[in-house]
Protein backbone atom coordinates (compact mmCIF):
# COMPACT_ATOMS: atom_id res chain seq x y z
CA UNK A 1 0.00 0.00 0.00
CA UNK A 2 1.59 3.35 -0.98
CA UNK A 3 2.36 5.75 1.74
CA UNK A 4 -0.79 8.84 1.40
CA UNK A 5 1.04 12.00 1.15
CA UNK A 6 -0.11 14.30 3.75
CA UNK A 7 0.77 17.36 5.51
CA UNK A 8 4.23 15.96 7.11
CA UNK A 9 5.11 15.39 3.45
CA UNK A 10 4.44 18.95 2.08
CA UNK A 11 7.63 21.22 1.18
CA UNK A 12 5.25 24.18 -0.11
CA UNK A 13 3.23 25.09 3.62
CA UNK A 14 0.42 27.08 1.10
CA UNK A 15 -2.12 26.45 4.15
CA UNK A 16 0.00 28.90 6.07
CA UNK A 17 1.04 31.84 3.41
CA UNK A 18 -1.23 31.51 0.61
CA UNK A 19 1.61 32.67 -1.33
CA UNK A 20 2.12 30.04 -4.11
CA UNK A 21 0.06 27.03 -5.08
CA UNK A 22 -1.28 23.75 -3.47
CA UNK A 23 0.21 20.65 -4.17
CA UNK A 24 -1.97 18.33 -6.06
CA UNK A 25 -2.80 15.88 -3.58
CA UNK A 26 -2.75 18.61 -0.39
CA UNK A 27 -5.54 17.70 2.36
CA UNK A 28 -7.06 21.63 2.21
CA UNK A 29 -7.82 20.71 -1.37
CA UNK A 30 -8.56 16.86 -1.89
CA UNK A 31 -11.59 15.63 -2.97
CA UNK A 32 -14.05 15.57 -0.03
CA UNK A 33 -12.21 17.32 2.23
CA UNK A 34 -14.26 20.49 1.54
CA UNK A 35 -17.20 19.16 3.06
CA UNK A 36 -15.00 18.16 6.16
CA UNK A 37 -13.71 22.16 6.25
CA UNK A 38 -17.49 23.02 6.36
CA UNK A 39 -17.94 20.54 9.05
CA UNK A 40 -14.89 21.97 11.31
CA UNK A 41 -16.30 25.48 10.77
CA UNK A 42 -19.72 24.87 11.60
CA UNK A 43 -18.26 23.52 14.78
CA UNK A 44 -16.03 26.65 15.81
CA UNK A 45 -19.35 28.60 14.93
CA UNK A 46 -22.20 26.80 16.42
CA UNK A 47 -20.10 25.01 19.72
CA UNK A 48 -19.74 28.30 22.18
CA UNK A 49 -16.89 26.18 24.20
CA UNK A 50 -14.93 24.73 21.15
CA UNK A 51 -15.39 28.94 19.90
CA UNK A 52 -14.47 30.43 23.20
CA UNK A 53 -11.12 28.30 23.13
CA UNK A 54 -10.57 28.82 19.87
CA UNK A 55 -10.71 32.63 20.24
CA UNK A 56 -9.05 32.81 23.38
CA UNK A 57 -5.85 30.61 22.15
CA UNK A 58 -5.57 32.91 19.62
CA UNK A 59 -5.39 36.05 21.58
CA UNK A 60 -2.93 34.40 24.09
CA UNK A 61 -1.40 33.84 20.31
CA UNK A 62 -1.72 37.48 18.80
CA UNK A 63 -1.12 38.79 21.91
CA UNK A 64 1.79 38.01 23.59
CA UNK A 65 3.41 36.29 20.88
CA UNK A 66 7.22 35.42 21.89
CA UNK A 67 6.85 37.19 24.99
CA UNK A 68 5.24 34.64 27.47
CA UNK A 69 6.53 31.44 29.14
CA UNK A 70 4.02 28.42 29.07
CA UNK A 71 2.90 28.97 32.35
CA UNK A 72 2.33 32.38 31.87
CA UNK A 73 0.25 31.34 28.79
CA UNK A 74 -1.74 28.97 30.80
CA UNK A 75 -2.30 31.36 33.16
CA UNK A 76 -3.69 34.24 30.31
CA UNK A 77 -5.25 31.82 28.79
CA UNK A 78 -7.08 30.35 31.65
CA UNK A 79 -8.69 33.82 32.57
CA UNK A 80 -9.28 34.59 28.77
CA UNK A 81 -12.04 31.13 29.03
CA UNK A 82 -12.76 31.98 32.61
CA UNK A 83 -11.81 29.34 34.18
CA UNK A 84 -11.29 29.43 38.02
CA UNK A 85 -10.14 26.25 39.12
CA UNK A 86 -7.29 24.36 37.38
CA UNK A 87 -6.34 20.95 38.01
CA UNK A 88 -3.15 19.95 37.62
CA UNK A 89 -2.68 16.11 36.78
CA UNK A 90 1.22 16.33 38.16
CA UNK A 91 3.74 13.30 37.86
CA UNK A 92 5.00 12.47 40.94
CA UNK A 93 8.62 12.80 40.02
CA UNK A 94 7.64 16.40 39.16
CA UNK A 95 6.24 17.08 42.22
CA UNK A 96 8.49 19.84 43.75
CA UNK A 97 7.91 21.71 39.93
CA UNK A 98 4.24 21.22 40.30
CA UNK A 99 4.30 22.69 44.14
CA UNK A 100 5.64 26.08 42.41
CA UNK A 101 3.05 25.88 39.73
CA UNK A 102 0.42 25.60 42.15
CA UNK A 103 1.67 28.61 43.93
CA UNK A 104 1.94 30.47 40.88
CA UNK A 105 -1.29 30.00 39.78
CA UNK A 106 -2.69 30.59 43.19
CA UNK A 107 -0.80 33.79 42.97
CA UNK A 108 -2.64 34.45 39.82
CA UNK A 109 -5.92 34.58 41.71
CA UNK A 110 -6.54 31.20 40.40
CA UNK A 111 -7.61 28.42 42.38
CA UNK A 112 -5.96 24.54 41.98
CA UNK A 113 -6.50 21.52 42.51
CA UNK A 114 -3.70 18.91 42.15
CA UNK A 115 -3.95 15.57 41.98
CA UNK A 116 -0.87 12.94 41.92
CA UNK A 117 -0.48 9.93 39.21
CA UNK A 118 0.28 7.62 42.42
CA UNK A 119 -3.25 8.52 43.75
CA UNK A 120 -5.24 5.36 44.93
CA UNK A 121 -1.79 4.03 46.29
CA UNK A 122 -2.79 0.66 44.14
CA UNK A 123 0.19 -2.04 43.06
CA UNK A 124 0.68 -2.17 39.47
CA UNK A 125 -0.44 -5.78 39.49
CA UNK A 126 -3.69 -4.82 40.24
CA UNK A 127 -4.98 -3.55 37.15
CA UNK A 128 -2.94 -7.08 35.30
CA UNK A 129 0.57 -5.71 34.87
CA UNK A 130 2.68 -8.81 35.16
CA UNK A 131 5.89 -8.14 37.75
CA UNK A 132 7.95 -8.46 35.50
CA UNK A 133 7.07 -5.32 33.92
CA UNK A 134 7.65 -3.07 37.03
CA UNK A 135 10.57 -1.15 37.26
CA UNK A 136 12.15 -2.82 40.20
CA UNK A 137 10.14 -6.61 40.00
CA UNK A 138 9.25 -8.65 43.45
CA UNK A 139 8.31 -4.97 45.52
CA UNK A 140 5.73 -2.72 45.72
CA UNK A 141 5.34 -0.30 42.88
CA UNK A 142 2.31 1.58 42.43
CA UNK A 143 0.92 2.04 39.35
CA UNK A 144 0.06 5.49 37.94
CA UNK A 145 -3.62 5.93 37.67
CA UNK A 146 -4.50 8.89 35.13
CA UNK A 147 -8.00 7.51 35.31
CA UNK A 148 -8.92 8.37 38.76
CA UNK A 149 -6.91 11.61 38.14
CA UNK A 150 -9.32 12.82 35.75
CA UNK A 151 -12.24 11.32 37.56
CA UNK A 152 -11.20 13.49 40.84
CA UNK A 153 -11.00 16.44 38.74
CA UNK A 154 -14.10 16.18 37.49
CA UNK A 155 -15.48 15.50 41.04
CA UNK A 156 -13.79 19.12 41.84
CA UNK A 157 -15.80 20.37 38.33
CA UNK A 158 -12.22 21.84 37.77
CA UNK A 159 -12.69 24.57 34.49
CA UNK A 160 -9.39 23.45 33.11
CA UNK A 161 -6.78 20.53 33.51
CA UNK A 162 -3.16 20.91 33.08
CA UNK A 163 -0.97 17.85 31.99
CA UNK A 164 2.21 17.92 34.37
CA UNK A 165 5.15 15.32 33.56
CA UNK A 166 2.23 11.69 33.18
CA UNK A 167 3.41 9.26 31.04
CA UNK A 168 3.38 8.15 27.51
CA UNK A 169 -0.24 7.06 27.43
CA UNK A 170 -1.45 7.68 30.84
CA UNK A 171 -1.41 11.20 29.93
CA UNK A 172 -3.64 9.81 26.72
CA UNK A 173 -6.29 7.99 29.52
CA UNK A 174 -6.58 11.37 31.44
CA UNK A 175 -7.32 13.39 28.51
CA UNK A 176 -10.06 10.77 27.49
CA UNK A 177 -11.49 11.18 30.63
CA UNK A 178 -11.36 14.21 31.62
CA UNK A 179 -14.60 16.58 31.70
CA UNK A 180 -13.00 19.78 31.07
CA UNK A 181 -10.40 20.88 28.64
CA UNK A 182 -6.59 19.80 29.04
CA UNK A 183 -3.87 21.67 28.19
CA UNK A 184 0.02 20.64 29.04
CA UNK A 185 2.82 22.45 30.63
CA UNK A 186 5.40 19.51 30.93
CA UNK A 187 5.92 16.55 28.51
CA UNK A 188 7.44 13.43 29.77
CA UNK A 189 10.84 12.56 28.68
CA UNK A 190 13.26 11.11 30.99
CA UNK A 191 16.41 11.26 28.69
CA UNK A 192 16.39 14.27 27.43
CA UNK A 193 15.13 16.17 30.72
CA UNK A 194 11.21 16.74 29.53
CA UNK A 195 12.77 18.42 26.27
CA UNK A 196 11.48 15.20 23.74
CA UNK A 197 12.24 18.30 20.94
CA UNK A 198 15.45 17.63 21.31
CA UNK A 199 15.43 14.06 19.68
CA UNK A 200 14.18 15.89 16.77
CA UNK A 201 16.72 18.46 16.34
CA UNK A 202 19.56 16.12 17.06
CA UNK A 203 17.88 13.67 14.39
CA UNK A 204 20.92 14.20 11.49
CA UNK A 205 23.46 13.93 14.64
CA UNK A 206 23.03 12.37 18.08
CA UNK A 207 19.65 10.50 17.47
CA UNK A 208 20.36 9.91 13.50
CA UNK A 209 19.80 6.19 14.75
CA UNK A 210 16.14 6.96 14.46
CA UNK A 211 16.08 7.54 11.04
CA UNK A 212 18.70 4.70 10.05
CA UNK A 213 16.50 2.31 10.57
CA UNK A 214 16.87 0.82 14.15
CA UNK A 215 13.66 0.23 15.88
CA UNK A 216 12.62 -1.42 19.48
CA UNK A 217 12.31 -4.74 18.85
CA UNK A 218 11.71 -7.64 21.54
CA UNK A 219 15.58 -8.37 21.76
CA UNK A 220 15.70 -4.70 22.89
CA UNK A 221 13.09 -4.96 25.32
CA UNK A 222 14.52 -8.06 26.94
CA UNK A 223 18.03 -6.26 27.18
CA UNK A 224 16.45 -3.36 28.77
CA UNK A 225 14.91 -5.59 31.40
CA UNK A 226 18.25 -7.59 31.87
CA UNK A 227 20.18 -4.16 32.94
CA UNK A 228 16.83 -3.10 35.32
CA UNK A 229 17.33 -6.35 37.51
Amino acid sequence: MANQFTCTECNFLNCQTRDSEFPRKCLTTAEGNNAVLQQSLDVYDNDRSVNKIMLAAAQVEGQYYGQLTRVEEIIVFAKKIGAKKIGIASCAGLIQENRIFASILRANDLDVFGVLCKVGAQDKCSVGIEDRDKIKPGRYEAMCNPVMQANLCNKEKTDLNVISGLCVGHDSLFMKQSDAPVTYLIVKDRVLAHNPIGALNTGHSYYKRLLDGVKLNEADEKAALSHRQ
